[in-house]
């Protein structure tokens, strides 16, 4: 009885699985840093079909950033935001025209809109916000916006539609 258990299990596991990794999406992008021009090559993984997941960017220079990235929509619960705020200021303060940011216990609109919070391997940061094309199919409907690094250097950033 035990083993024909064992049996029955092992299908229902290999479907959850399979389901489990049909959600993984990915994705890349490109930039360059303002003012230097330097190329800037991005990627991104979700689990969620691209509407959460972590963002990596590569600079020429070999100095990578990673970190969540964030689409606001409806049902976003503004704790979630809490790891965006990482060695920032709490909000965006009006920076790129997010405008501040919500104290509310839920985000209540859907902008169409990604956040991001990037970090090297030594602490520095990097922060972005993009602008979906295609808000329902998350990063992978593509989209554009702009990062930004202590220093008062910024990025620009461009995600194609993925196939």
């Amino acid at each position: 009885m035990k083993s024909s258990r064992r049996f029955a299990a092992a299908p229902a596991l290999l479907c959850a699985a399979v389901a489990l990794s049909a959600c993984t999406t990915m994705g890349t992008g490109t930039g360059s840093v303002s003012p230097s021009n330097e190329q800037v090559t991005f990627s991104w993984k979700s689990t969620d079909g691209g509407v959460s997941g972590t963002l990596s960017a590569a600079l020429k220079d070999g100095q990578t950033f990673s970190g969540p990235y964030l689409q606001v929509t409806s049902t976003t619960q503004s704790q979630a935001f809490d790891p965006l705020w990482t060695g920032w200021e709490y909000g965006w303060g009006g920076w790129g025209g997010f405008g501040p940011f919500p104290d509310t216990a839920f985000t209540t609109h859907y902008s169409g809109r990604v956040m991001a919070n990037l970090q090297t391997a030594d602490g520095q940061h990097m922060r972005c916000h993009f602008h979906l094309n295609h808000p329902s199919e998350g990063m992978g409907g593509g989209g554009q916006g702009q990062c930004q690094l202590k220093g008062g250097r910024s990025v620009d950033a461009v995600f194609p539609t993925s196939a």
